[in-house]
C-alpha cells in the first residue's frame, strides 16, 4: 500500500502535467468575460467558439497514442511549450473566428498533455500495483482553484489579460518542462505475437467511457450554473454565489485526495459508488435549497461526488486490458467521456429555460444516480477479470 508521499513521488511526472492542465484553464476561465467581449462574440458565436476547444481537444486524444509511442519521454514537455506559447493566442485575437481558431489549438495542445498524463500513469499504476490517479487528480483540482482565484483577484484589482495570461503561461511552460523523465520513463510495451491492436476493447471501454460522460456533465453544469442559481434562485446577494464553483474546486480536490487513500481500501468500483450516491445526494439538496448556504452545501456534496469519479475509472480501465492497450482504450474513453464537459453547460441551460434551475439540478441528481449500475457492472467486470 502505497502512501502519499510514495505516490507523489512515483508520479511527480504526470501530476505536474495535469497542474499545468489546471492551471492553464483556471486562468483562461477567470478572464473569460474579458475576452469575449475583446472578440466582440455574442453568446451563441461565443459558444459555437467554445466548441472548437473540443473540437482540438478530440483531435489530439486521437492522436495521443500515436504521438506517444513516436516521441516518448519528450511528448508531455514539448506539449507544456506548446501550450504557453498558446495560451497568449486570446491577447491577440480581435474577432469571434479568431477566438475560435485560438481554442482549438488550446484544446488541442492541453488534451495532448491530459491524455498523456493519464497514460503515464495508467503504465505506472500496473507496473507498480498500486493507485496513483485520484492523487494526480488532486492536484489538477487545486491548481484549477488556485489559477483561478488568483486571476480573480488580478481582475478586482484591475490587472488587464495581457498583464495575467503571460505570467500563468509562464507557470504551464515551467510545470510542463518539468514533466521530463529521466530515468523513470516506462515506454509502452508491445502487443504479444498475433494479438490485435483493439481486440476486445470495445466492452471494456464501454461503461467507463459512459461513467467518464455523466461525470463531466455533473461537473461542468454545476460549475458553470451554480452561482446563477445560488444567486437568482435562492436570492443571495451579488458575488455570494461564486462560493458554489469555489467550494465545487475545494471539494473536489479534497474528495480526491481523500480517494487516494479510500481507493486502496474499498476499491475502485466500490469508490465510484459510494461517492456517487454522496454527488447524489448533494444535487437533490442544491434543487431543493430554501437558503443560499444551503445551496453551497449541496454544491459541496456534487463535488464529492464527481471527485473520484473519473480516476477511479481510468485505473479500472487500465485493468480491464492489455497492457499495450492501456493508451488507445483511455484515448478512446476520453473522447467520448470529454464530449460531456462541453455538453454539460448546454443541457443544463436547456433544462433551466424550461422548467427552471431546480429541475435543472434535480437533472444531475438523476445523471449522478445513473452511475451507481454503470459501477456495479464495472465492479463484476473486475471480478471475473
Amino acid at each position: 500500500m502505497a502512501t502519499l508521499m510514495e505516490a507523489a513521488r512515483l508520479s511527480r511526472a504526470p501530476s505536474l502535467g495535469l497542474m499545468a492542465v489546471g492551471v492553464f484553464w483556471g486562468a483562461f476561465a477567470a478572464y473569460i468575460p474579458e475576452i469575449k467581449v475583446r472578440a466582440a462574440a455574442p453568446d451563441a458565436a461565443f459558444g459555437l467558439a467554445l466548441m472548437m476547444a473540443a473540437a482540438g481537444s478530440i483531435v489530439s486524444m486521437q492522436a495521443a497514442p500515436r504521438v506517444l509511442a513516436r516521441f516518448g519521454r519528450a511528448t508531455m514537455p514539448a506539449a507544456g511549450a506548446f501550450a504557453a506559447l498558446v495560451a497568449l493566442a486570446p491577447l491577440a485575437v480581435g474577432d469571434t473566428v479568431g477566438l475560435g481558431v485560438a481554442l482549438f489549438f488550446m484544446g488541442a495542445a492541453i488534451a495532448m498533455i491530459d491524455i498523456t498524463a493519464n497514460i503515464r500513469l495508467s503504465l505506472e499504476e500496473a507496473a507498480r500495483g498500486v493507485h496513483l490517479m485520484n492523487l494526480c487528480h488532486a492536484g489538477f483540482s487545486f491548481a484549477f482553484a488556485g489559477a483561478a482565484f488568483a486571476a480573480a483577484e488580478a481582475r478586482r484589482s484591475g490587472w488587464p489579460p495581457e498583464a495575467f495570461l503571460p505570467l500563468s503561461a509562464l507557470v504551464v511552460l515551467a510545470l510542463g518542462l518539468a514533466t521530463r523523465e529521466g530515468a523513470g520513463w516506462r515506454a509502452p510495451p508491445a502487443a504479444p505475437n498475433g494479438a490485435g491492436r483493439s481486440d476486445g476493447l470495445l466492452r471494456a471501454i464501454l461503461p467507463v467511457a459512459v461513467l467518464l460522460f455523466l461525470a463531466f456533465v455533473c461537473e461542468n453544469a454545476t460549475d458553470n450554473w451554480s452561482a446563477l442559481h445560488i444567486e437568482r434562485t435562492l436570492g443571495a446577494e451579488a458575488g455570494f454565489g461564486g462560493y458554489g464553483p469555489a467550494m465545487l474546486g475545494l471539494t473536489m480536490g479534497i474528495g480526491r485526495l481523500c480517494g487516494q487513500v479510500a481507493a486502496q481500501r474499498l476499491g475502485e468500483a466500490g469508490l465510484i459508488f459510494g461517492s456517487a450516491l454522496v454527488g447524489t445526494f448533494g444535487a437533490i439538496v442544491t434543487a431543493i435549497a430554501w437558503a443560499p448556504w444551503v445551496g453551497v452545501l449541496g454544491v459541496a456534496c456534487i463535488g464529492l461526488g464527481a471527485a473520484v469519479t473519473v480516476p477511479s475509472a481510468n485505473t479500472i480501465l487500465g485493468r480491464l486490458v492489455r497492457p499495450d492497450q492501456r493508451g488507445l482504450a483511455l484515448s478512446r474513453a476520453w473522447i467520448f467521456g470529454f464530449a460531456g464537459f462541453f455538453v454539460g453547460p448546454s443541457l443544463m441551460g436547456q433544462v433551466s429555460a424550461a422548467f427552471g434551475l431546480r429541475w435543472a439540478f434535480g437533472a444531475i441528481a438523476i445523471l449522478m444516480a445513473l452511475m451507481l449500475p454503470v459501477a456495479l457492472a464495472l465492479g463484476r467486470m473486475e471480478r471475473r477479470r
